[in-house]
């Protein structure tokens, strides 16, 4: 299939989806997360969309396959933070918001690995 925009990606959908759950994580728990850690969990799950948009528009296979590493780079990122978080008593009310969070980072990790073998194997048409 041939996407004519970074919006009809089902992975930048779910990413999209993603930077939500963590936009609302961030924003409901009753206990405010340290600056530090909310910040790198926002700037990461907003990397992993931001990356699949940057390389589409840039329309180039080796551009689009190099900010699809990044991406999955950073959805990694997203799920290895959901471990520390579900470690912490205070955000244990949150669990269910964790959990979520690492299902759907898990969930694009996959489909941009699966991205990018097809992006290694064809050349990009747009």
């Amino acid at each position: 299939m041939t996407y004519k925009s970074f919006e009809e990606v089902p992975v930048w959908q779910d990413a999209i989806k993603l930077t939500g759950l963590v936009d609302d994580f961030t924003r409901e728990n009753s206990q405010p997360l340290p600056y530090g850690q909310r910040d790198q969990i926002e700037r990461a799950s907003l990397s992993v969309s931001n990356n699949i948009a940057e390389g589409f528009e840039k329309q180039t296979t080796p551009d689009l396959a190099k900010f699809s590493y990044i991406a999955k780079g950073s959805s990694g990122e997203v799920r290895s933070m959901t471990y520390f978080f579900a470690t912490r008593s205070y955000l244990h009310p949150a669990k269910d918001q964790i959990l979520a969070i690492r299902e759907l980072s898990a969930t694009c990790s996959k489909q941009l690995g699966a991205w990018i073998g097809h992006l290694q194997k064809n050349k990009l048409t747009t």
